[in-house]
């Protein structure tokens, strides 16, 4: 066992990230934030591509948790050639009570998996930094209740879960609901904003995939403005760190 001061709960973790990105920049991109996020060293992290990797469940015999990160282009809603496996692979997850946390597009796979419904909403569209609010139920979370009533939270979506699986408990709402939420019998946690983006890592997402949310973002000067609303979200920024600790140590 390590005594040293350096030592941490997390420091045998291990934890797969799965990830939907056609960019290898982003990829990395995302790698990194995830890494930063849960203070994980590069060696606990596996990263997958759902694209163009296969998933088969003994990938779960080697690892403590599992991640699903962001898209870009791809749509949580439409029926891509990988969807049917990668939505079983989600569910055999489930089976084997992995703790689990989705991410914006991971948070509306999860949902359409376990029987959800997932809608594209270009005008309701969120990007940059939006405040986030904790329902009854997410403030008496063990994860979610150490988070203020209301905080602010890294964006960039314009599809979104407007049906629960059955047995999910929504944890936070804005103007939209479901902007957060959990498995009532095991530690699967979605969130639709971003949880592994810090302000800067924002702007970096938001500027790489700056085409893609052209038709809700047309102007440049109100894309700018968004990039200039981006704040820090230090209640946030802690979220992938504590999961980790409290369900995969």
């Amino acid at each position: 066992m390590n005594d040293s001061p350096s030592s941490s709960p997390l420091d045998s973790v291990k934890v797969l990230l799965l990830q939907a990105r056609t960019s290898a920049q982003m990829e990395r991109q995302e790698r990194l934030c995830f890494l930063e996020r849960a203070r994980l060293r590069s060696d606990q992290l596996a990263a997958l591509s759902v694209l163009r990797d296969p998933l088969p469940p003994r990938l779960l015999d080697r690892v403590d948790a599992v991640f699903i990160g962001g898209a870009g282009e791809y749509s949580a809603y439409d029926d891509f050639p990988w969807m049917p496996g990668l939505l079983d692979f989600v569910r055999h997850i489930a089976d084997t009570q992995r703790p689990l946390f989705g991410s914006c597009w991971g948070h509306q796979v999860m949902a359409r998996a376990f029987g959800g419904r997932v809608v594209h909403d270009s005008e309701r569209s969120e990007l940059g930094c939006r405040s986030v609010s904790l329902t009854e139920s997410g403030a008496s979370d063990p994860l979610f209740g150490t988070l203020p009533e209301t905080f602010k939270a890294n964006m960039g979506h314009h599809d979104r879960v407007t049906k629960l699986p059955d047995g999910a408990i929504e944890l936070a709402h804005n103007e939209q609901p479901n902007q957060a939420f959990r498995m009532r019998d095991w530690p699967c946690y979605g969130t639709q904003f971003h949880s592994e983006l810090d302000a800067e890592r924002e702007r970096e997402r938001l500027i790489e995939y700056r085409d893609y949310y052209r038709d809700d973002l047309p102007s440049d000067k109100d894309f700018q403005a968004v990039l200039n609303n981006l704040t820090e979200t230090p209640e946030v920024d802690d979220l992938l760190h504590r999961f980790l600790k409290m369900y995969a140590t």
